[in-house]
């Protein structure tokens, strides 16, 4: 019987830096964590690889606001369809590529992926994400909350910049044509950037909308509704810490599913890091999953193998 887990990987996993940002530095990014999901693979795992695309969406909409006065704008539900493709292929290719040199026979493929969110989440009352780059003035923030009607913050003092709904996942729309490539042992690459967020209409019909999903919480639920053996999230730490940067940092080797809730209520974990990738965590476990790991690409083989990475499962003791 295959085992089956869900990797869900980081910026960190596509852009190393500020200074390398070009497709070709975005290949290489890819190859060299794809390195890490093959192994994954030799050691007997299907592998559903999910992705952040936070910057790739940002490049989009930065072209599409320097060519404004030519070209047609961007719609986020479309910048989320362009990159789970243009992302997808990366992975395809590197993982096709390391196979080939390695001798392992196993196809993969990339779903472009909507995820059905409720049209009346409080997330669209209260647009919280930010997205696109910074904005020079006030002026030009409030012309364009007039003018496109966005909704626009200051951002800790960097500049203004547009903020969008970041509603909860309720339903993978291709699920189904997932579970079927996972039951061929297909590779699949799946929900990148947490899916393309659509609402159910009142006629059944499927509708875009403007706004963005977190990619942990949509990976989360696609290990749930697949029953993955395991979930990965691949981040920028080898583990999990407790007072994380500051005096008395804890590296955490195991978190039980009641330490992890606790933590993550007393505030240990930040908000905009590693919190939204604790909390998905908790909701895999919560809703049947037995295992998870939160490690960095280069140490995914020494985390399955108990040395390295924080392992999370229910119980109050790690379960070998």
């Amino acid at each position: 019987m295959q085992k089956v887990a869900v990797v869900a990987i980081g910026g960190n996993s596509l852009i190393k830096s500020k200074d390398q940002k070009t497709i070709p530095d975005q290949f290489n990014a890819a190859f060299e964590t794809c390195q890490h999901i093959a192994t994954m693979v030799e050691m007997g795992y299907t592998v559903i690889v999910t992705h952040g695309n936070g910057p790739q969406v940002g490049f989009i909409l930065r072209r599409s606001e320097l060519s404004c006065h030519e070209l047609h704008t961007v719609p986020l539900d479309y910048c989320g369809a362009d990159t789970q493709g243009a992302i997808g292929y990366m992975i395809q290719q590197s993982l096709d590529n390391i196979f080939k040199k390695r001798g392992v026979t196993r196809p993969v493929t990339t779903v472009v992926t909507q995820v059905i969110v409720d049209k009346n989440d409080p997330a669209f009352q209260n647009p919280s994400k930010p997205i696109g780059s910074f904005m020079d003035s006030k002026e030009e923030a409030d012309r364009r909350a007039k003018e496109d009607g966005w909704h626009i913050v200051e951002d800790a003092g960097r500049g203004y910049r547009r903020v969008v709904a970041s509603p909860i996942p309720k339903e993978i729309v291709e699920l189904d044509s997932i579970k079927t490539l996972v039951g061929n042992q297909t590779i699949v690459v799946a929900v990148g950037g947490g899916g393309i967020p659509v609402i159910r209409e009142n006629d059944g019909m499927l509708k875009g909308v403007e706004a963005v999903i977190d990619k942990d919480y949509a990976s989360s639920l696609l290990a749930s509704d697949i029953k993955a053996d395991l979930f990965v999230i691949s981040t920028a730490v080898s583990k999990v810490s407790l007072n994380y940067n500051k005096p008395g940092q804890v590296d955490l080797d195991y978190l039980s599913l009641d330490d992890a809730k606790k933590y993550l209520a007393e505030g240990q974990f930040a908000k905009g890091s590693m919190g939204p990738k604790i909390q998905a965590v908790i909701n895999f476990l919560e809703r049947g999953g037995e295992r998870a790991i939160i490690t960095m690409p280069e140490t995914i083989e020494e985390a399955l193998n108990g040395k390295n990475g924080t392992l999370i499962t229910k119980s109050p003791v790690p379960v070998k």
